[in-house]
């Protein structure tokens, strides 16, 4: 027995227990999702949430984990590519301005510098077999060969900002996603690895996605690519990179809010170059985690439907064990910000109060912990007169698309996303609401006004209240122990 299965069967065999009760009470009809899951789902879900419930372990043991990268292989081309910092410090400040503009005064945080970061080119290979590698050419040879492949039909381009919480994952757990985007939209995808938390904090990984953006838009000599029009660009995140999709167009918006009068967009300097800033063509997020407070009622009422762990606002249980990443120095109360920023809008998009003027946004959401917070957004903004393609999937998890991909809600699911960003490029959009039942996929239309009662000034006050006590659980636990949420 080599040491690879014998960690396996380590790893499952305090699970067997549990699973076996889970798979018996299904095949029963005792458990209380067996009328709206298959079986493999709810052993997915089971398995999940045993590996969510099991203790917390070291911040940068798990991270380590979810970055290592078996590299690209079957039905996917990449091109390995550097962001290289801009030596302006530009982008800088109009982030800082904006933060201080959206925010109450009260925040407080270290401005980080900038940073080179990673990406990928990332396109559909249809011809390629299930565990087929690439070809060992040189990146810029795979980025011609992604560029002419005949399934790249449109001039769609996903700028995409993966999932994780803030201190998880990278290209080896996204890539096969992004590509089957980029295949749903005829198009291609650039998979940006953001900094992680809590090495980084925010606005860092802010300042990433705006960096990212604006090296699509104004390639420096040397890149892979041409320009890329605003207008064939689309922004998509899943989980906390819905968050970083709509923080960042939050920034944006924020940023055309305050130019000159004359101007049709905002500037700043970029690579010794003053460049405009313009909207992207639309923006989406797969269960898009727009409540870092974790404050919504969803979080307890649609627990039974989710693996995702429960809040806990005291944090005197939820405290990661010391490793040499966390506590951070100087140390502070969450993995991704400092406490006085959990309710700003950049920080939890919940938050923002105005979305008017954004493209077509794409929101979709399962019965989920985080359902209120998509619904709260999907609300205000088509309220204010943003083209909004809202889709709530009966009875399903966080991110089900991604982990159940077998299930025909998951291929729909995948479906809607790409059509949506292929018709903000080529097509149009118009506000619309569907609800999905979970097995037999019947559709329901729903008025994207009214899905909840909710508003954001609820949202906010019920945020602000999550604040209050993850502060007196950090004074509690003393400074030199932070406490995160998630």
């Amino acid at each position: 027995m080599d040491n690879s299965t014998y960690g396996l069967i380590k790893f499952l065999f305090p699970r067997l227990p549990s699973l076996t009760k889970t798979a018996l009470s299904h095949s029963l009809s005792l458990s209380p999702t067996s009328s709206k899951w298959d079986l493999r789902t709810e052993m997915t879900v089971a398995f999940l949430r045993s590996l969510m419930n099991g203790g917390p372990s070291p911040v940068g043991q798990t991270q380590a984990h979810t970055l290592n990268d078996p590299g690209a292989k079957g039905k996917v081309w990449t091109a390995k590519v550097t962001i290289p910092a801009p030596e302006d410090e530009s982008i800088r400040d109009a982030t800082f301005t904006a933060i201080a503009d959206l925010g109450d005064g009260s925040e407080t945080y270290i401005k980080p510098g900038l940073s080179d970061i990673d990406a990928e080119w990332t396109g559909f290979r249809p011809g390629a077999g299930s565990d087929e590698p690439l070809p060992n050419i040189s990146e810029q040879e795979k980025y011609q060969n992604l560029m002419k492949e005949p399934s790249k039909s449109s001039k769609t381009t996903i700028l995409y900002l993966h999932g994780g919480a803030y201190y998880l994952c990278g290209f080896g757990t996204h890539r096969l996603q992004v590509s089957k985007l980029a295949k749903a939209c005829n198009g291609r995808a650039f998979n940006v690895a953001y900094r992680l938390a809590p090495q980084a904090a925010f606005p860092s990984q802010l300042l990433d996605a705006l960096n990212a953006y604006l090296y699509m838009l104004y390639p420096p000599p040397g890149s892979l690519h041409e320009p890329v029009s605003a207008s064939d660009i689309v922004f998509a995140g899943d989980s906390a990179g819905g968050n970083l999709v709509f923080a960042l167009l939050q920034l944006l918006l924020q940023l055309h809010r305050t130019k000159l009068s004359d101007a049709k967009n905002p500037t700043v300097r970029y690579h010794g170059k003053t460049v405009e800033v313009p909207l992207p063509a639309g923006a989406s997020a797969n269960s898009g985690w727009f409540d870092i407070t974790r404050s919504m009622p969803s979080l307890v009422n649609n627990a039974k439907f989710d693996y995702l762990p429960p809040a806990d606002h005291d944090d005197a249980l939820g405290r990661f064990p010391k490793d040499n990443v966390w506590p951070t120095t100087p140390p502070r109360g969450d993995l991704f910000c400092d406490l006085s920023m959990l309710c700003h809008p950049l920080v939890s998009p919940l938050a923002a109060k105005d979305w008017s003027g954004a493209p077509p946004l794409w929101i979709e959401t399962g019965e989920e912990l985080l359902t209120d917070e998509d619904l709260v957004v999907a609300v205000r903004a088509s309220t204010q007169g943003v083209k909004v393609h809202f889709e709530q999937y009966e009875a399903m998890p966080h991110c089900f698309a991604m982990l159940l991909p077998t299930l025909a809600t998951s291929k729909r699911c995948m479906e809607s996303w790409g059509n949506f960003c292929r018709n903000c490029t080529e097509g149009s959009v118009e506000t619309s609401g569907t609800w999905i039942a979970a097995k037999t996929g019947v559709e329901k239309e729903v008025d994207v006004t009214k899905v909840t009662p909710l508003t954001v000034e609820d949202a906010l006050e019920r945020m602000r209240d999550a604040q209050r006590r993850r502060f007196a659980g950090y004074e509690k636990e003393g400074k030199a122990m932070p406490n995160p949420s998630l």
